[in-house]
């Protein structure tokens, strides 16, 4: 049986593609990344509304119990769980805003390996893209900020990772200090001993989100990373 096809034969390599064939696949990819990066920011923005809606209205309802109750034991009860209620609803909402924060830098390395590749396509696209076309950590920070170098503390201080790490430790000092009153610690002792539960826990939150961020370049291999005086002149 002659396995022979009419194009020449089964070992016969296909012809490249186009220079317009890869540039029209790239821009497809380019807009999937486009489309995964905003649903995945509105998911978590969402999802980051609906645990302080849940945190204020449950807030309010233990100070409506409060009151019908006259702040009796059964009171102190109620406030205790709807804090362990809260704390573990910011827990997993934590946890899903680091990962879309690694997720959202997935997409913002792949989107500048696809920039690379309209550049090698065509040289001269290269100055009129802001966006880093490098897929390494300093092309990364210029497609977050293209005005060059900006504060990283900043940047992470104002994070959406920050915000929420920050209210559950506000919580964590609340049902911290709750918990030690109840036994009949000294006010002062308690709220002191609450507020460094609540920064323990921000500074080991932050020192993992950090830990993670790094461990990502270090395992990292860039397909076209940033020549050494683009990055001098950053």
């Amino acid at each position: 049986m002659d396995n022979t096809l009419p194009d020449g034969g089964p070992d016969v390599p296909a012809p490249a593609a186009s220079a317009a064939v890869r540039a029209q696949l790239l821009a497809t990819e380019h807009w999937s990344l486009l489309a995964s990066r905003s649903t995945t920011q509105g998911e978590v923005l969402t999802r980051i509304s609906m645990f302080l809606t849940f945190t204020s209205a449950s807030l309010l309802s233990a100070a409506l119990v409060g009151q019908a109750t006259k702040f009796s034991d059964t009171f102190v009860m109620f406030g205790i769980v709807v804090l362990f209620i809260d704390l573990g609803i910011g827990l997993l909402t934590q946890v899903r805003v680091m990962y879309v924060g690694m997720e959202d830098l997935m997409y913002v390395i792949a989107m500048n390996r696809l920039r690379a590749a309209y550049v090698e396509l065509d040289p001269g696209l290269a100055r009129y893209l802001m966006a880093g076309s490098h897929d390494d950590q300093p092309g990364s920070r210029k497609t977050y900020y293209f005005f060059g170098p900006r504060s990283q503390g900043g940047h992470v201080a104002g994070s959406s990772m920050t915000f929420i790490i920050s209210v559950n430790a506000a919580l964590i000092a609340l049902l911290s200090g709750t918990l030690l009153v109840l036994p009949g610690t000294p006010l002062g002792l308690a709220v002191t001993l609450a507020a460094l539960c609540g920064l323990a826990f921000l500074f080991v939150s932050l020192a993992r989100s950090y830990r993670r961020y790094t461990a990502v370049w270090q395992a990292f291999t860039p397909l076209s990373p940033t020549p050494p005086e683009e990055q001098a002149e950053g």
